[in-house]
């Protein structure tokens, strides 16, 4: 059989599905290339700059991503493909980034392009002066916003000017946990930790580790900890996530509680390890005032920050990490996705992309749960059709999403999966409270006092409590290990990342035939089915496949049914 990719001169690539070299051209190609879409047959993936320049940072040489190419392309590569490819490799570490005590500076084996980018536009206001002999020196505490211009500009730059060391922390992973089971660092989180520290180079100690949700990227935080041996902030997303942390850090490292701080709208700790929050670092009293507790990143000598979801730091954290780049600096994210297309920010300010692994690869080793994907799509009521096609455009999305007969094939999935765990995960919190009504489970949403979630997240890890209702607060870093079904009804319109997340939430392995069922409760013809589509591509990129479901329903029941939902539906094609 000939080979599944087909480059083409525009620097897109073809991916034939039907083809025995799919799985392993799919994981080749995903290492330098971003995928656009992902329809039945051919999905298509772009060569990006910065996907070349992720590449080259993980070690990927030009003669590998030309091999990829060469080894599953059905035809040879454009000439103008493979210049451009080599083109765009080859500017990745042309610049370098040095420093000396008291100064910083770029530096280039060709003059010539040192001269050119001293003087472009972007990075020129950062120059503090230029000489004759090509001697480059940056402006004090520009070296993040250097970064940024210089990327800008087409010209990565190799950041070698080093780290400030930090006040010393005495940590050690435990081989037992606190709790009693055995710890030891699996194959790929070992590479991981390699990946990040490059044997202590100076072009080490920044980058971002992306793995999967359940695999482990806490460990893999704690076991960068443990090896640079430095006082250490870390940034995480919510309250819960500052306490999963926690626990982590107190069951698996030698950590005592008194070494352990948090920074957050509860409380104002600082310690060795100091947890805070990314909405208390960018919280003001008002729109034009200074953010009121930026100051924790010099109250203490930090010699690592770790940004935990780093696919979601919001605008105000780029700014302070532009200033933190002396810093050691770790971000660990399931997917590098960002809606707003910053990923050339993370890149720049954070670092570049240092480890990846495929999804299926950890569920094939069995280091995540093996998860079966359903989209399930709903018909509406009569009623609620003619309110959907008289509604502004604007306003139809919600209006799919909260579609009343959701809660009829709800049910019924709670119904079948009553001795799992189960997850209902929606977005609309009115849509969310009918549920919690209807089924008598819990509902945690972002009004749900901190102590209750956790009471709540506690008792359905113990089993107590075996269904839960969630809004978008338990998209990112929740560990719910025993969650094996989860069942979205409604999302943050077509989201890759959060569709991402919502799997992650039962991807942990399990005990039992470590399998996980994903359902996608969507509303048939309409934006809802759109969207997600578009919330799909991550997942089919990482080889996931939805299982489309288009059930039989009592015709005249559904054309003529009232704008409640009629109880006498019940979908035929449920497992």
């Amino acid at each position: 059989m000939s080979g599944p990719l087909i480059a083409q001169s525009d620097k897109t690539v073809l991916l034939e599905t039907d083809n025995e070299a799919f799985a392993a051209a799919r994981d080749a190609l995903g290492r330098f290339a971003e995928l656009v879409k992902s329809p039945e047959h051919f999905h298509t993936y772009r060569i990006t700059p910065l996907s070349l320049w992720n590449a080259r940072s993980a070690g990927m040489t030009v003669e590998e991503i030309l091999g990829v190419l060469d080894a599953y392309g059905r035809y040879a590569p454009p000439h103008n493909v493979v210049s451009e490819i080599r083109d765009f490799c080859g500017r990745y570490g042309r610049l370098r980034l040095q420093a000396t005590s008291d100064e910083l500076f770029l530096e280039s084996d060709d003059r010539i392009l040192l001269t050119e980018v001293a003087r472009h536009k972007f990075v020129a206001p950062l120059i503090q002066s230029a000489d004759a002999s090509g001697h480059v020196r940056v402006r004090p505490g520009m070296r993040g916003h250097v970064k940024q211009a210089l990327l800008k500009a087409g010209f990565p730059v190799e950041d070698l000017a080093g780290y400030r060391t930090g006040d010393e922390l005495d940590l050690h992973l435990r081989t037992v946990t606190a709790a009693g089971a055995p710890l030891a660092l699996r194959p790929y989180q070992k590479q991981a930790v390699d990946g990040f520290l490059l044997d202590g180079s100076p072009a080490g100690g920044n980058g971002v580790i992306v793995l999967p949700c359940g695999a482990g990227k806490t460990l893999v935080g704690m076991a960068i900890m443990e090896r640079v041996r430095t006082h250490t902030l870390i940034l995480v997303t919510n309250v819960s996530a500052i306490h999963q942390w926690r626990h982590e850090l107190l069951d698996k490292t030698d950590l005592s509680p008194d070494r352990i701080g948090e920074y957050s709208g509860e409380r104002k700790d600082i310690a060795p390890v100091t947890l805070a929050t990314y909405n208390i670092l960018t919280y003001r009293k008002r729109g034009d005032a200074d953010f009121s507790h930026f100051s924790l990143f010099d109250q203490a000598n930090w010699g690592l920050i770790v940004y935990d979801e780093v696919h979601l730091l919001p605008a105000p954290i780029f700014r302070a990490a532009a200033e933190l780049q002396a810093r050691r600096r770790l971000g660990l994210t399931a997917t590098l996705l960002r809606e707003d297309k910053k990923e050339d920010d993370v890149f720049s300010l954070i670092g570049p992309k240092r480890f990846d692994v495929p999804w299926k690869v950890l569920e094939q080793q069995n280091w995540i749960a093996q998860a079966e994907c359903v989209e399930i799509r709903v018909p509406m009521a009569a009623h609620s059709r003619m309110v959907y096609a008289t509604s502004e455009e604007t306003e139809k999305y919600r209006l799919a999403s909260i579609n009343p007969l959701k809660t009829v094939y709800l049910e019924t999935l709670i119904e079948r999966h009553a001795a799992d765990s189960v997850l209902v995960i929606g977005h609309y919190l009115d849509q969310l409270q009918e549920i919690a009504d209807r089924t008598g489970a819990p509902l945690i949403t972002g009004q749900t006092p901190q102590r209750m979630r956790d009471l709540l997240y506690d008792r359905f890890r113990d089993g107590d409590v075996r269904l839960l209702i969630v809004s978008k607060v338990a998209n990112f870093s929740i560990d719910l290990p025993d969650a094996n079904v989860a069942i979205q009804v409604s999302g943050t319109f077509g989201s890759r990342q959060e569709e991402a997340q919502r799997l992650g939430r039962i991807l942990r392995p399990k005990a039992v035939n470590n399998r996980a069922r994903f359902y996608s409760l969507v509303t048939r013809d309409t934006r809802d089915e759109e969207f997600a589509r578009h919330r799909q591509l991550f997942l089919t990129e990482q080889g996931y496949r939805y299982r489309i479901e288009l059930p039989e329903m009592e015709t005249a029941a559904a054309a003529s049914g009232p704008a409640h939902e009629p109880e006498r539906l019940v979908a035929q094609c449920i497992m």
